[in-house]
């Protein structure tokens, strides 16, 4: 498949989509984030299995969040914490959250700031997050600074079909874990998400 056809068929299922998420209050999801920041707020910290570090959310974009916690909430997404937690959230609680880790600082370098990928596999990445690990639309999520394994291990579940996404699927399904490998160190090779941290 060529990158041409991969970006249309992209941009008609995003046309297609109905929009997911709704402008939340950010004052409002750090009241609900406590819970939340027992995990993503501690640097490093750890699944326990598979063993990954858990996702940074500091920076990310509004729309993806709320598009992940609905995913969890639907079962989309396999992982037992996070669907246990996002399934008592209504959708106002999931945009408030949302907004609240969006208005974090992200330190990725503007668009044009890094160079393309150094392999071919990766042009179809770069279609949709783009070189510089920025999604090239609000529910398409930025890469750039997330965790290497956590990176991985996300990859890997698109490609054996664990976590479902009509979009990421069948992008991930030709990736070796080579592949998978090499994509995840560049994208978080990258600045910018940060691990978010309770404010004082």
């Amino acid at each position: 498949m060529n990158l041409a056809l991969i970006r249309a068929t992209l941009l008609v299922l995003l046309l297609l989509a109905a929009p997911l998420w709704a402008e939340g209050d950010p004052d409002r999801g750090e009241a609900l984030a406590y819970s939340c920041l027992g995990c993503h707020g501690i640097e490093g910290y750890r699944n326990a299995y598979p063993s990954f570090r858990v996702p940074k959310l500091g920076g990310q974009k509004a729309e993806y969040l709320a598009a992940a916690l609905r995913g969890y909430r639907a079962g989309e997404r396999q992982h037992g914490t996070m669907q246990g937690q996002a399934v008592s959230l209504s959708d106002q609680e999931i945009d408030d959250l949302a907004a609240y880790f969006a208005r974090f600082p992200n330190e990725t370098i503007a668009a044009g700031g890094e160079p393309a990928p150094p392999f071919d596999k990766a042009a179809t990445c770069v279609a949709c997050h783009g070189p510089n690990g920025i999604g090239v639309q609000p529910a398409w999520p930025t890469l750039a600074g997330q965790h290497e394994d956590y990176l991985e291990h996300s990859l890997r579940q698109y490609r054996d079909g664990v976590r479902k996404n009509a979009l990421m699927m069948p992008m991930a399904a030709g990736l070796s874990d080579a592949d998978i490998k090499a994509l995840a160190a560049y994208y978080a090779g990258m600045k910018g998400l940060t691990t978010t941290t309770k404010r004082d």
